[in-house]
């Protein structure tokens, strides 16, 4: 019998859920999970390592590895094939100390933007 996923810690919802290319084939669309899209947010926008990535979001590393090559794959699959990008899903609880209170401080940089 295997472990039980661990639920992932994701600072807040994206802004946008949704990403499209100009011409491109708008049917196939490929989701990106909500714990995906944030893996992606800490490690490439907010310059965390994968070990500090992993701490923010209560799993461990070797998760986060997983998850973002899951990510990126997803993202190249949209750029080279130019499909639509849909983010949603996953097993995630939202960061407890939003704002001002978070105490990484990764939600009062995400939310400056």
């Amino acid at each position: 019998m295997s472990r039980p996923q661990k639920c992932r810690r994701v600072c807040a919802a994206p802004g946008y859920t949704e990403f499209a290319p100009h011409g491109g084939c708008a049917k196939q669309a490929v989701t990106m999970a909500l714990d995906e899209y944030e893996a992606i947010r800490l490690i490439d926008l907010e310059e965390m390592t994968q070990e500090q990535c992993a701490e923010q979001m209560g799993v461990a590393r070797s998760t986060i590895q997983a998850i973002y090559t899951r990510a990126r794959k997803k993202i190249a699959e949209c750029i080279v094939h130019g499909r639509r990008l849909q983010i949603d899903g996953g097993d995630v609880r939202f960061c407890e100390h939003r704002g001002d209170t978070c105490g990484k401080s990764c939600c009062r940089r995400w939310q400056k933007t």
